[in-house]
């Protein structure tokens, strides 16, 4: 049953897909285990039945990682072209159930900052999502910056989603537990530690003093930042830093969400520590379970107002849904 019947629409907006356009092109990344693969390929079976068990209106989709920051320039730009159609064709079958997150060819930034603009403007996507390094940068160099000045002047948000690590961090930092523990390269502890700290160089990067308005998500729960905000901002403001506002700019420009961390106490801090305008309501299907997610935001101990924003208004502000 939709949750329009039964109360609050509810929007989830890290909901994950593959799809063989640009499937071809990441080799055994793109076969996960059956169930997840048969779940990120499908859009009007198992996904709709799945979000209507839990009362999900509406996925916002997003290509699964490892998305298109590793591709090479020969094939980036068309594989991104072929994605963003892809997605939008999906969307056009279903405008009440699904919204979507282009992929972008980040290496290529100024033609990435077209392919963006196209697919808001043409395909009717609400932003982008970055996956991780691409071939092993982050993107806060200012040769990445027409990116975030396009997505500034069509009011868009750009979703920083994790991937792997570089190999040569895994080595020094993971190895030997990667093997025995292979979770802790990933949701465990390596995914946060990079996307936080990707997150952390574009504000100490200057592109928000350049382009104030831009917007950035990070998903489970900030990546950690929320809680160390604090311990941020005081280190920072000591003499030996150049000025910086982090605080001030993690508060106005990020907004964060809930996929994959249904935690009733990180939930609180996050709600001190930046407000509850800018938290969304996200699960990480099909690698979490939708009816887990909503139960736990549903019993949350918050109030109702402050509950119905995070499934679902500050989604339909952000993303003009």
């Amino acid at each position: 049953m939709s949750a329009e019947k039964n109360g609050p629409g509810i929007i989830a907006l890290e909901e994950h897909f593959m799809h063989p356009t640009l499937a071809g092109y990441l080799g055994p990344a793109a076969d996960p285990p059956s169930a997840i693969r048969d779940r990120l390929y499908d859009f009007a079976g198992i996904r709709i039945q799945e979000m209507d068990a839990a009362g999900i209106d509406m996925q916002v989709l997003s290509h699964q990682s490892p998305g298109s920051q590793r591709l090479s320039d020969e094939v980036a730009l068309e594989a991104c072209r072929n994605v963003n159609d892809a997605l939008a064709t999906v969307i056009r079958e279903a405008p009440h159930r699904f919204a979507g997150f282009a992929m972008i060819p980040t290496m290529m930034p100024q033609k990435a900052a077209d392919e963006l603009t196209r697919a808001v403007e043409d395909l009717g996507l609400k932003g982008a999502m970055i996956h991780g390094l691409s071939r092993g940068r982050f993107t806060d160099g200012e040769d990445f910056w027409p990116i975030y000045e396009r997505a500034a002047a069509l009011d868009v948000p750009i979703y920083l989603h994790p991937a792997l690590p570089d190999k040569s961090v895994t080595a020094s930092y993971y190895a030997p537990y990667d093997e025995s523990h292979p979770a802790l390269v990933k949701a465990a502890w390596g995914f946060g530690v990079e996307t936080g700290t990707h997150a952390v160089r574009l504000i100490l990067s200057g592109v928000f003093d350049r382009y104030p308005d831009l917007k950035i998500i990070l998903g489970h729960l900030g990546e950690a930042i929320p809680f160390l905000l604090p311990r941020i901002d005081e280190a920072l403001s000591r003499p030996e830093n150049a000025s910086t506002y982090f605080g001030d700019i993690f508060r106005n420009n990020f907004h964060i969400t809930t996929s994959g961390f249904f935690s009733d106490a990180a939930l609180q801090c996050c709600l001190e520590a930046i407000g509850a305008d800018h938290i969304l309501f996200a699960v990480d299907w099909p690698y979490v379970s939708n009816t887990d997610g909503v139960a736990w935001l549903r019993n949350s101990p918050i109030e109702e107002g402050t509950k119905n924003a995070i499934f679902n208004g500050n989604a339909k502000k952000l993303l003009r849904l």
